[in-house]
């Protein structure tokens, strides 16, 4: 049964103490309640920005180039069912001011059908995929997959039939709890499969990546910026560099194929 209004005011007015609640799923057993309360069987994927990315080696025609956004448009392609939300309940919550806040999750899948129609609408195919081409320009980044906390606080189900696709900004983004919540939660959010960010020569100490990245994956060593293992693979850093220090690749062959095939066992579209 989907959620009244009234819950949805709840969870934004819970928002501001999400880190918290994160930090308290670091308690013994406590972690692990809240991870197959609201966690179980996710798996989520960070899209880098198709500007920051690179393909082994540089590819002349742009119209021939694989970009991460065509995994949303796989799902959106092969979904029966298309819902945008009329707005983003954490950029809303928190009040942002630097990105829209009418530029909401795509759900996919016959769950959302459930979800409560004041909240947003279905919509077509190509709807889908303007909505998330406006929310690409408007410097959002996707993250797409499957989501139990979605479920759970939208009030459908089952899990299995939704998939979601966070547009998300990096200043009030739910998954800045990502260095603080416990490691087995934290795993289930990831970078795409062979995405590698390096910092290069070029790099002169500024600063301005450390200010952009929302999961503190960025260090500092002898006056220059390393990128840690904890990297989502956003490529936020890369477009925000002054210097152009900072390199995103995909290392992987068939990388778009790749993060399809992991996504699609955990939903049915159909």
């Amino acid at each position: 049964m989907s959620r009244p209004l009234w819950f949805t005011e709840i969870v934004k007015r819970i928002f501001p103490s999400r880190y918290l609640l994160a930090r308290a799923t670091r308690l013994p057993y406590l972690g692990s309640l809240v991870d197959r309360t609201l966690f179980l069987g996710d798996d989520m994927i960070y899209l880098p920005s198709s500007r920051t990315i690179q393909v082994n080696e540089a590819i002349p025609k742009h119209s021939d180039m694989v970009v991460p956004s065509q995994v949303v448009e796989h799902f959106i392609e092969h979904a029966e069912v298309h819902w945008i939300m009329h707005s983003c309940i954490c950029r809303a919550a928190a009040g942002c001011k630097d990105y829209p806040t009418d530029l909401g999750c795509l759900f996919l899948g016959e769950a959302a059908l459930d979800i409560n129609p004041k909240l947003g609408r279905r919509v077509t195919k190509s709807e889908a995929s303007q909505h998330v081409a406006r929310c690409r320009e408007a410097g959002l980044v996707h993250l797409i997959g499957r989501n139990k906390l979605d479920t759970v606080w939208l009030g459908v189900g089952p899990g299995r039939r939704l998939l979601t696709v966070c547009n998300c900004c990096p200043c009030c983004c739910v998954w800045r709890v990502l260095p603080h919540v416990n490691a087995e939660i934290g795993a289930k959010v990831s970078r795409m499969p062979g995405v590698t960010v390096s910092v290069g020569e070029l790099c002169i100490g500024c600063g301005s990546c450390l200010d952009t990245c929302f999961v503190d994956a960025i260090r500092w060593v002898d006056d220059r910026a390393v990128i840690t293992e904890s990297c989502r693979g956003c490529g936020r850093c890369i477009e925000i560099c002054p210097q152009g220090a900072i390199e995103l690749r995909v290392n992987a062959d068939r990388f778009v194929e790749r993060t399809i095939a992991r996504i699609a066992p955990l939903v049915d579209l159909r």
